[in-house]
């Protein structure tokens, strides 16, 4: 296979990108020639550590537990104060780490790091958007504590409504957690987003009647207070707000923003047209010096799709803005940037940004009919080398092959790829299972 990207001698004046023709700078550096073999796989043991099932979000969970076990091991055997105290702690934590604030101030810590620390230690900070694990891991250790504290409770049978109040919560802690489970959750994602988000609502107006019950001490109340401003907050910046909508085709729209919100480049906004229901989180795409931001919203879905038929004139915006994956880019001297499709977007608002060199590579179908030209000339103003793939007249390429070539090539550090969960996965344990730093969205929420 080789490169899509065609360029001529120094005179030229053009640049044939996927199939199309492009304008281009005078005497622009040599372009990828042909796609580059693939480095050897690293040693088994290293490639263990780069397996899926051992990602650092499946370390978290488990430290979580095995921290908790190790509590239960030194304090055997707990009584009910203790017992409440530890799924108290838990669950809060579960909460907590997904409040935005908290994801923001996770990623600033983490970037924190200059580009001359180690690669190793810039690789394993890179993967902070792991986070989730201490969600999974709080919210399954917490629902254990609090089903032993209802069967302590059970036994000792002196404080009937406590007992009511536990058995409900428990139930409620087994539901939210099943259709929680990756089966359910991808298949039935509306449902689980409701059941998450009344269930939780209910689960903690519960632990306050629970808490109230057990007359427990100031400490369990300030524990919940803190959880129940931390699920508060985001709602109080709820409001509703007008939308531009620019339709370059029937697959995607740019909703353009203009509230008085300049978001930072790299973080994204949960919108809906019925905040009870349902929220759809879009890569925020601001434009240096300018105010306002937009969003790229492709056709997915039925959601995406009516919002693209019959766009609306305003919708609901939750206010707080939250750091993305591609965040980390700042731990890196270079990186290369790997789309497909829609997955510009996130990309978008840190090529115009321009904070760490990058290039980019990007696949999609007739980028310009699709995007429009717009779009796609805004891309070629600040990645005038950018690979653009065009899938309609080369079909699809091998991601993981154009992405080592596009690193080896520009001498970059790190690979960040937006695409969809099977193509991610491809590229980042493709390239992480030889040695090379890969980053890629994991579809926990």
């Amino acid at each position: 296979m080789t490169s899509s990207v065609e360029a001529s001698s120094a005179e030229s004046s053009s640049v044939e990108v996927g199939g199309a023709t492009y304008a281009a700078p005078p005497a622009p550096p040599a372009p990828l020639a042909a796609l580059a073999e693939l480095p050897p796989l690293t040693s088994v043991p290293r490639r263990l550590l780069k397996h899926p099932r051992l990602m650092h979000y499946n370390r978290l969970a488990a430290l979580v537990v095995l921290a908790n076990v190790g509590f239960l091991a030194v304090s055997w055997a707990p009584n009910t104060e203790t017992i409440g105290y530890a799924s108290l702690v838990n669950l809060a934590l579960a909460v907590v780490v997904r409040q935005q604030y908290v994801i923001n101030l996770f990623f600033r810590l983490a970037t924190w790091a200059p580009t001359s620390w180690p690669l190793k230690a810039r690789w394993t900070l890179g993967k902070v958007y792991h986070f989730g694990g201490l969600h999974v891991g709080g919210a399954l250790a917490g629902a254990v504590w609090f089903l032993a504290g209802a069967v302590v409770a059970t036994v000792d049978g002196t404080n009937l409504p406590l007992i009511t109040v536990s058995w409900v919560l428990v139930a409620l802690l087994v539901v939210i957690i099943a259709t929680a489970l990756p089966p359910f959750r991808s298949r039935f994602h509306d449902h689980f987003e409701k059941i998450h988000r009344f269930g939780g609502w209910s689960g903690v107006a519960l632990f306050w009647t629970h808490t109230l019950l057990g007359a427990q001490k100031p400490f369990a109340l300030g524990v919940l207070a803190v959880v129940t401003f931390s699920v508060v907050l985001p709602w109080l910046r709820l409001r509703k707000v007008a939308v531009r909508i620019e339709r370059p085709s029937t697959h995607v729209v740019l909703a353009r923003f203009d509230h008085g919100v300049t978001p930072f480049a790299g973080s994204s906004t949960a919108i809906s047209r019925s905040p009870l229901t349902e929220w759809h989180s879009f890569a925020n795409v601001p434009s240096p010096g300018e105010p306002g931001f937009r969003l790229t919203i492709s056709r997915a879905g039925d959601w995406t799709g009516s919002f693209i038929d019959d766009a609306p004139p305003k919708v609901w915006v939750k206010g707080i803005t939250t750091a993305g994956v591609a965040n980390i880019e700042t731990l890196f001297s270079k990186v290369i940037y790997v789309a497909t499709g829609s997955g510009i977007g996130p990309c978008l608002p840190h090529l115009l940004a321009a904070e760490v060199p990058s290039r980019l590579v990007w696949a999609t179908r007739d980028p310009r009919r699709t995007y429009g030209d717009d779009l796609v000339d805004e891309i070629l103003a600040v990645q005038p080398n950018a690979l653009i793939w065009d899938t309609s007249q080369h079909g699809k390429p091998d991601m993981v092959r154009l992405a080592y070539t596009a690193y080896r090539d520009f001498g970059a550090e790190a690979v960040i790829c937006i695409s969809n969960k099977k193509l991610t996965w491809q590229v980042v344990h493709g390239l992480e299972r030889r040695g090379i730093p890969a980053y890629g969205a994991i579809w926990d929420s």
